[in-house]
Parts: structure tokens; C-alpha cells; sequence
């Protein structure tokens, strides 16, 4: 094959001929090499033709002969853009620290201080700028984003994902209970609360440019803690009526869940059930603490679960069950959850989910015996993660993205494993494809993402 298409503005009506791994059923991986893909002026794939198919070379040399042909380099791959259910857009600058203490005081003494200077639309413009682009060099073509109280500041969120053509799910979080957030930030009633998340809907739903709803919004109560019960009513009339995805934390942590079970006499799960928050579109993080009931209530519902690996580690508590929950046919995706998660990466995120599970199914006290030290059955492996980090999400967000079909929307990353900076080297003599996917998923960086797509349209990557 030759050449990059680096000078290209987007793949929109174009032939491509690339080799490609995607996961659109969890558990199989599907690699090929030297495809065909049709990609429609809509950037939405018309047709996907293996070497052998009928009508591969005349697709081919119909597409050459008209100057459609674009065929990328034969040592790269195309993987479906990642999808993550769990961003905090204004924590972006704290990454990696304040790691160190309880869920509730990261929350009053570190985050919400942060989050507060979202009053400052100069400031969110620069964060939101800085964290769009990167999440986009990281592979991440679809992020579910909580913002802060703040409409101006949401606003801006949403033009930078609109400018930087990131697919982006945002809501204006709600925050309007004084016992549980600062005077400094909150909602200044349930009322103005209310009418904000309205206002913010009608902003996005009517943004010029956005006819293609590349950005969406999101009905966002921060979680139960944080909310009155009449803004979480409330919240929950306005996604009946609006159609919104909804988003919120979910029995996230043993405060967080014996908090909600003291206030309301239920779970997170049950609770958001009662105030009509759950649903189809639901997308609940974490939840950690789920029991039985639940998990059979969240499937009932068909909403889904971000699962958020690399934050749990520091602030949940506990290892979420995710084989039992896939075992209940519940949907779910993954979520790096900025800054609880310490990496932008989603490839941190699947190798956190695999590791997370085996030491679920494996157990961590030494001191007990082995074969009874752990959960059995409890461990995934790279192809179920690749899975959830991709096709699982989109699933979740009910959106045809995260694999390579006819009638998907091309979100597509394209990745060298031989890039000079990353830590990966793949021998076509002695590692089959699926040992490259395993490789790739086990030790792939941002250093190997090359080149970037939503649909059809090519991002531009900040240097790395």
C-alpha cells in the first residue's frame, strides 16, 4: 500500500483501503487486512468488502480510476474511535494528583474549588480547548462529559467539542443541595437549576453547524448527594420530555452508597428509578455497589453502566463486578473519569479493567487460601475490553459508532505499531493478528495514534 492521508481534509465519499480490528460483539475480535471501505459524503460507511468479496476489485479500480481511492500504509491499522462514558471536562487540570484522600474530601476540599472557577469563561475556554484536542489525540472520538454548574462555561464546552469535531454528550451538572455543596458552588435554587439544564438543551439543540447533532446534551444530576429531591423530580420530567441521555454517579463508593441508602431508605439504583431518571438512555458511572436487584432494575430499564477502572482503584472502594453484570445482559462501556482516573489514555482504561478483574477473580489477601481468596468466573480479557472501550460504549449511547459496518458513522483511529516513541514493536513472523491486538491493547500509547476521523472528517493533532 502507499501513502498517508495526513494531507487529507477528510475521507467523506472515499474509498479506503486500510487493514482493520474492531470488536462489535464482545468476546470476538475481527481483523482484516486490505479492505475496501465506502465512506459516504455523510462519513457514513457504505460498504465494507474484504480481499475475495465479490466486487472488491472492481470497487477497487472503479474508486482508483475516479480518483476516490485512498489507501493508508499496510503496517497500520484502523481501530474504531474510542468511546468513553465518563469525562469531568473542568477536573482536566488536576489530573494525576489529590489522589490520596477519601472520595468526600477530594470532592469538597479539591474538586469543587476547581470547579468554581468555571465562573471564569476565559479559564474554560483555555481548559476546554487544551482537554478537547487532547482527548482527540488520545483516540477518544466520543466523550460523555460532565461539566460544571456554570452555563456560560457548559456553553463553551460545547462549541470546543463542536470546533474541534469531537462527538460530545454534555450536561450542565445540578448541584442545588446546600447541606452537601459549598456556598461558593452550587445551583442557587432548585428552580434556577431546572431552568438552566432547559436553557442549555435549547442552546445546543439550535448551535449552527451542529445539524448532524455531533454534540448533544445530557440531563445531569451531579448524583443524589448533591441534589434536592425536587430537582432530581424535576430532572427527571425534563428527560422525559426532552429525549436527553441522562448521566449521573451510581453507587460509587461506601460513602457515597450508605449516604443515599440513610437519606432515601433505597439504592442510587432504586432511587434514581423512583425520580424517573432511569431509563434507555441512562448512563449511571461506577456503580460499584449495585446488588442483584439493581443490576436486574438497571436491565429492566436497558440503561447502561460507564465503567470507570482506573478510578475506582482510588476512590470506589471496591472492584466492580463487570463479568456478573455482563453475565445479566447489562450494557456497559468504559470511562476514564477524568481526574478520579489518571489518564486521558482509554488503552489505560482497558488494561485497568483486565488487571481489575483478575484481582477480583483472583483475590489480593495472601493470608487466605487460595481458590477462596477471590470471586471466581470474575476476569476479562483484551478482546472484551477492546470491545467495551469501543462498539460496548456505543451501544451504551445508543449511537452507530465503535466498529467498521455499513451504516456506522466512520469514527476510526489510525495506529502504528512501529511508532519510534511508543513502547510497542509488532514481528509479522511470529505474532499473529490477534497476538498484534493483544499487543497493541496491552502497550499502545498516544505516540501510536497517527491519525484521527469522526465521522469521515479528519481532527487535527496537537504535537505530541
Amino acid at each position: 500500500m502507499a501513502g498517508h492521508v495526513s494531507n487529507e481534509i477528510d475521507l467523506c465519499g472515499k474509498v479506503v483501503r486500510a487493514s482493520y480490528m474492531h470488536a462489535p460483539v464482545r468476546g470476538d475480535v475481527d481483523i482484516c487486512r486490505d479492505a475496501l471501505m465506502e465512506i459516504g459524503a455523510d462519513g457514513v460507511i457504505g460498504s465494507v468488502l474484504r480481499p475475495g468479496d465479490p466486487g472488491y476489485e472492481q470497487t477497487k479500480q472503479a474508486a482508483s480510476d475516479a480518483g476516490r481511492l485512498m489507501e493508508l500504509p499496510g503496517n497500520r491499522f484502523l481501530l474504531p474511535g474510542f468511546v468513553d462514558l465518563h469525562v469531568h471536562a473542568p477536573q482536566w487540570p488536576q489530573l494525576g494528583k489529590a489522589l490520596d484522600v477519601p472520595l468526600e474530601v477530594w470532592l469538597q476540599e479539591y474538586t469543587f474549588p476547581l470547579e468554581a472557577r468555571y465562573s471564569d469563561t476565559g479559564f474554560a475556554r483555555a481548559v476546554y480547548g487544551d482537554l478537547v484536542a487532547s482527548l482527540l489525540a488520545h483516540g477518544t472520538t466520543t466523550a460523555l462529559y460532565f461539566a460544571t454548574v456554570h452555563q456560560q462555561a457548559t456553553r463553551i464546552l460545547a462549541d470546543t467539542c463542536l470546533e474541534k469535531g469531537q462527538r460530545g454528550l454534555i450536561g450542565k451538572v445540578v448541584m442545588d443541595e446546600p447541606t452537601q455543596c459549598p456556598d461558593y458552588y452550587r445551583d442557587p435554587s432548585t428552580e434556577m437549576a431546572l431552568q438552566g439544564t432547559r436553557e442549555f438543551i435549547d442552546y445546543v439543540r439550535s448551535m449552527p453547524g451542529n445539524g448532524t447533532n455531533l454534540v448533544q446534551p445530557v440531563v445531569t444530576p451531579r448524583f443524589v448527594p448533591s441534589c434536592t429531591d425536587e430537582a432530581l423530580a424535576g430532572l427527571g420530567e425534563i428527560a422525559r420530555t426532552c429525549g436527553c441521555h441522562v448521566q449521573t454517579h451510581c453507587s460509587e463508593s461506601d460513602w457515597e452508597h450508605g449516604y443515599v441508602l440513610e437519606r432515601t431508605g433505597m439504592t442510587d439504583t432504586a432511587a434514581l428509578s423512583e425520580f424517573g431518571l432511569m431509563g434507555r438512555h441512562t448512563v449511571l458511572a461506577h456503580s460499584n455497589f449495585i446488588t442483584e436487584a439493581d443490576m436486574e432494575m438497571i436491565a429492566a430499564a436497558g440503561a447502561g453502566i460507564a465503567h470507570c477502572p482506573l478510578s475506582n482503584i482510588y476512590f470506589s472502594n471496591a472492584v466492580f463486578p463487570l463479568r456478573r453484570a455482563l453475565e445479566k445482559s447489562l450494557r456497559i462501556g468504559l470511562g476514564t473519569d477524568i481526574s478520579g482516573g489518571p489518564s486521558a489514555s482509554m488503552f489505560d482504561s482497558c488494561r485497568q479493567a483486565i488487571a481489575s478483574s483478575r484481582l477480583l477473580e483472583d483475590g489480593v489477601d495472601p493470608s487466605c487460601q487460595g481458590g477462596s481468596r477471590g470471586v471466581a468466573n470474575s476476569r476479562i480479557d483484551f478482546r472484551e475490553a477492546f470491545h467495551l472501550a469501543t462498539a460496548g460504549g456505543a451501544d451504551v449511547l445508543d449511537l452507530p459508532v465503535g466498529r467498521f459496518a455499513k451504516g456506522c458513522l466512520f469514527d476510526a483511529i489510525l495506529l502504528d505499531p512501529e511508532a519510534e516513541a511508543a513502547p510497542i514493536r509488532i514481528d509479522d513472523q511470529i505474532d499473529t493478528l490477534d497476538d498484534q491486538l493483544q499487543r497493541i491493547i496491552n502497550g499502545a500509547t498516544r505516540a501510536n495514534i497517527v491519525d484521527v476521523w469522526v465521522s469521515g472528517k479528519r481532527t487535527g493533532l496537537p504535537p505530541q
